[in-house]
C-alpha cells in the first residue's frame, strides 16, 4: 500500500486549507440526523447546527447539504424502514423535507440564521441554463445572509435521472458554489484501510490521489440503514472535488468542529488538479448519458491527442434518443468510450451530418449546421483514457 495513505506524526497539524476556507460546504448524512428506528432526532440535529453557527459567526460562509427528508419522514407515515419503492420514497421525502427544514429552522434560530432550501435535481446540473440559476440561487442566499440548506428533490426524482447520493451532490454543490472546502459528516470518523471494527484496520489520515485508494476495502451503506451511500460513494464525492481543486475531509458528525477548524481528524483528501468547470466535472464522473456517437481513427486522434472539438466529418454512426445539449458517450471504432460530451444535434439530426464537411453541410442543410457536433468546451475524456 502507499506509504501516502498511512496514518502519520503530522495528523495533529493544522489543514490550513481547510481551516481558513472562505466558503465551505458541508455534507451530513440521514444516519447522523435520526434516531435508530428513523426518524429525526432533533439532539443531533442541534449539535450540528451548534457547529454551523459557530462557524459563521467566525466569518465563514456555509452551505449545508442534508440528508434525512426521507428519513424523518418515515416515523409520521407509520414506516419501520426506508421503503424501497420509488413511489413511497417521493411520499416520505414530501412528509419528511417539510419537518427538517422546521427542525433547522427552530435550531438556527438561536443563532438568528435563516435556512434557505434549494432542493436540486439531476436535470438542473445538465442543462447550461439550469445550472446557472442554481448556482444565482445560492450565491443570492450567501449574499442575503442566510444558510443555503440543499437536498436533493426525492419527491419528484425518478430512478431514470438522479443523483443517487447526497455525497456526490454535495460534491457538484462545492463546484456550483465555487467553494474552497468539502467537509463529508458520517457515522463514521474516518476512511480506514477495511472495515473499521477488523482488527488491523488502520485509519487512513491523508489520500493523495485515486491509487492511494487501489488495496483498501471500502464498504457500502452504513449499519443505520437509513443512508443511501456508504463509504464508497463518500470517497468518490472527495476524489472528484480534490479532482478539480478543492481540498475535502471526510470525518464523523460529532468531529464537525474539530473537521472545520483544520485539526487532524478523520481522512483529508488533497487537491490532485486545477479547478475544473462544474458542467465538465460533472460530465466526468457523473453524467447519465443518453446516447452514443461513434467516430473514426482520425476524429478519435484529433479528440485525443490534440483537444479539438468533434467535427461531423468524422462520425460515423449514433445510437440512442437525444435532443441538442444531451450528454452523450462519444466512441472510438474500436466500440471504447473515449469521452463524454454535450452533443450540439439531436439524434435525428446528426445522421444527414455523417462524415461531412464544414462546408458540405452549410450548403446542404444551412448554416445552423456548421457548428461542431461538441465543442471542445463540452468535451471531456473518460477516466478510461486517462483524463484531460
Amino acid at each position: 500500500m502507499s506509504s501516502a495513505v498511512q496514518a502519520d506524526s503530522s495528523a495533529a497539524s493544522l489543514r490550513d486549507d481547510i481551516a481558513h476556507a472562505r466558503r465551505v460546504v458541508v455534507k451530513v448524512g440521514s444516519s447522523s440526523l435520526t434516531t435508530i428506528d428513523g426518524g429525526l432526532d432533533e439532539a443531533k440535529l442541534i449539535a450540528l447546527t451548534d457547529v454551523i453557527g459557530a462557524h459563521r459567526a467566525a466569518g465563514h460562509e456555509v452551505i449545508l447539504v442534508s440528508s434525512g427528508a426521507i428519513a424523518a419522514g418515515l416515523e409520521p407515515m407509520g414506516l419501520k424502514k426506508r421503503p424501497r419503492d420509488l413511489a413511497s420514497q417521493q411520499a416520505a421525502a414530501g412528509v419528511g423535507q417539510g419537518l427538517l427544514m422546521a427542525a433547522y429552522t427552530r435550531a438556527l434560530g438561536r443563532f438568528d440564521l435563516v435556512p434557505g432550501q434549494v432542493l436540486l435535481s439531476a436535470d438542473d446540473l445538465i442543462r447550461r441554463t439550469r445550472y446557472k440559476n442554481a448556482q444565482r440561487a445560492i450565491d443570492k442566499l450567501l449574499a442575503l445572509g442566510t444558510l443555503p440548506i440543499v437536498n436533493e428533490n426525492d419527491a419528484v426524482a425518478t430512478e431514470e435521472i438522479r443523483f443517487g447520493d447526497n455525497d456526490r451532490l454535495a460534491a457538484l454543490v462545492a463546484h456550483l458554489a465555487h467553494a474552497d472546502a468539502l467537509v463529508l459528516l458520517s457515522d463514521v470518523d474516518a476512511l480506514y484501510s477495511g472495515p473499521p471494527d477488523l482488527p488491523g484496520s488502520r485509519l487512513i489520515d491523508r489520500v493523495h490521489g485515486p491509487s492511494d485508494l487501489d488495496e483498501l476495502a471500502i464498504g457500502g451503506v452504513g449499519t443505520a440503514g437509513t443512508g443511501t451511500g456508504g463509504m464508497a460513494t463518500k470517497v468518490d464525492a472527495a476524489i472528484m472535488v480534490a479532482d478539480s481543486g478543492i481540498p475535502a475531509v471526510l470525518t464523523s458528525a460529532p468531529q464537525a468542529a474539530s473537521a472545520l477548524a483544520g485539526e487532524g481528524v478523520g481522512t483529508y483528501f488533497a487537491v490532485t488538479h486545477k479547478r475544473r468547470g462544474t458542467r465538465l466535472l460533472w460530465l466526468r464522473h457523473l453524467a447519465r448519458t443518453f446516447g452514443t456517437v461513434t467516430i473514426d481513427r482520425g476524429a478519435e486522434t484529433a479528440v485525443l491527442s490534440r483537444g479539438t472539438s468533434l467535427l461531423a466529418a468524422g462520425v460515423t454512426a449514433c445510437s440512442g434518443n437525444f435532443e441538442a445539449g444531451d450528454p452523450v458517450e462519444i466512441r472510438n471504432p474500436d466500440d471504447e468510450v473515449i469521452a463524454r460530451g454535450m452533443t450540439n444535434f439531436s439524434s435525428d439530426e446528426l445522421p444527414l451530418m455523417f462524415r461531412s464537411t464544414t462546408e458540405e453541410l452549410g450548403t446542404r442543410l444551412g448554416n445552423d449546421y456548421r457548428k461542431e457536433v461538441i465543442h471542445r468546451n463540452d468535451l471531456v475524456l473518460t477516466q478510461v483514457s486517462g483524463g484531460r
